[in-house]
């Protein structure tokens, strides 16, 4: 029987502060930033918002591509994995999830200075794994698996 675990994870928020664009020590580009997702949820009569905050890292050339782009406030649309980091200092275990990113969509208008850059994916994934303090070092990408084997070999124009 095939494996039916699915750690998939799509959000749109907004920037709680510029990204920060940092290099992995094999020079990957990470961008990293945390997204404010709002949620509305009825209690009664009332209704009552929500914020959610989320740590985000992007990997890659993608990365590097999209960082100008992401400042506070702006809106985007993430797609990726939850990643879960666990390690101990002075004997006290520590946990940390955050969101890996396969693709970034810039949400708004031109005059936001989004909506026509477009999604930035990365052709491979990348897999990072945490170091013993929970920090993100280095691994080499690996090929991410997609259905219909990737769209090699189709035209560009689908008659249907």
């Amino acid at each position: 029987m095939a494996n039916s675990d699915l750690n998939c994870v799509a959000l749109v928020g907004r920037l709680t502060r510029d990204a920060e664009l940092s290099y992995t020590q094999g020079g990957m580009a990470v961008a990293a930033m945390s997204v404010a997702v709002n949620r509305s949820r009825k209690d009664g009569d009332q209704w009552i918002s929500e914020v959610n905050y989320f740590d985000v890292s992007y990997f890659g050339k993608a990365a590097e591509a999209v960082k100008p782009y992401l400042t506070k406030g702006k809106q985007l649309a993430i797609q990726g994995s939850l990643q879960q980091s666990r390690w101990e200092k002075d004997g006290q275990k520590f946990s940390k999830v955050r969101i890996v990113a396969n693709s970034v969509e810039l949400l708004g208008s031109r005059a936001d200075g989004g909506g026509s850059t477009g999604a930035y994916q990365q052709k491979s994934g990348y897999t990072p794994r945490p170091s013993a303090d929970g920090q993100m070092a280095d691994a080499a990408p690996q090929e991410q698996d997609s259905f219909g084997g990737g769209g090699e070999g189709f035209p560009e124009d689908i008659p249907f």
